[in-house]
């Protein structure tokens, strides 16, 4: 069986984010892939520059990117790949779990799917100048460094997540609205039906996070609790791919997958 890892950035990021966790997954012999969500282009470093029709792009729209790189890159139902997802990433990974096209999945502190509690107070703070913005659902939108300082770099040391959020891209209104408003989605973009859910799932939730708080993430992981375990790391913040202490998240990650490889071939 091939060791194939595809990687999914989350909202604002690009492959980039992954320049830690692949190294380590390719150390322990897997194949690694990080492919960018439609619009997330490096170039793309603000609003004003960013391709308009990012503030309209859905959440099925970036899953069926996905979809298609995934399918053109698995000859066999044998070499389906594990897909590991950050934030909306793991949301998307969880969509494709649900289409069929991987094998296992690692959710790090992902976005919840629809029909799950997700607004606290932090998450609601984390993006009220971006929602009290007429027309939000349909434009790009991107962190300040402050709020990302506050938001996703908590646990990381200050000049590095100025570094980190540099590199951040727009992303799109409607996708946003998708996953914090789904009620409010006639599509139901992020609706995952469980049942359609039949492979391993690893959900990682984070005690200091402030966009996906560890109890949505428990919240997310019992509704799938038929596949799913679940950890969770104290002092860990929303920056899983890189803020210290990443490397004992991706070394269970790989401990994890490698005990599902080892059950398969019994």
């Amino acid at each position: 069986m091939a060791k194939v890892a595809v990687f999914i950035h989350g909202m604002w990021g690009t492959p980039g984010v992954w320049r830690n966790w692949r190294p380590a997954f390719e150390a322990r012999g897997w194949q690694t892939d990080a492919p960018a969500l439609r619009h997330h282009a490096p170039a793309w470093t603000d609003a004003s520059s960013s391709d308009p029709g990012i503030g309209i792009v859905s959440l099925l729209d970036y899953a069926a990117d996905l979809e298609a790189f995934i399918l053109d890159r698995t000859p066999s139902a044998a070499d389906k790949p594990v897909l590991v997802g950050h934030s909306m990433g793991g949301l998307l990974a969880l969509m494709l779990a649900a289409r069929g096209v991987a094998r296992a999945a690692v959710l790090l502190t992902p976005a919840p799917p629809a029909g799950v509690l997700a607004l606290r107070l932090s998450n609601l703070l984390a993006f009220l100048r971006i929602e009290t913005r007429w027309g939000w659902w349909r434009k790009p939108h991107c962190a300040t460094r402050a709020e990302a300082l506050w938001h996703t770099f908590n646990t990381t040391d200050p000049a590095d997540g100025a570094r980190e959020h540099a590199a951040f891209v727009p992303d799109s209104g409607r996708a946003l609205l998708e996953i914090g408003l789904p009620f409010l989605d006639p599509r139901h973009a992020a609706t995952v039906d469980p049942r359609r859910v039949t492979v391993p799932l690893l959900f990682v939730g984070c005690a200091s996070d402030r966009l996906v708080p560890a109890s949505v993430v428990r919240r997310t992981a019992e509704r799938f609790g038929h596949v799913a375990e679940r950890r969770e790391y104290p002092g860990q913040g929303h920056w899983v791919p890189g803020q210290p202490g990443w490397q004992e998240v991706a070394t269970d990650a790989l401990d994890w997958l490698d005990g599902i490889d080892r059950r398969q071939a019994a």
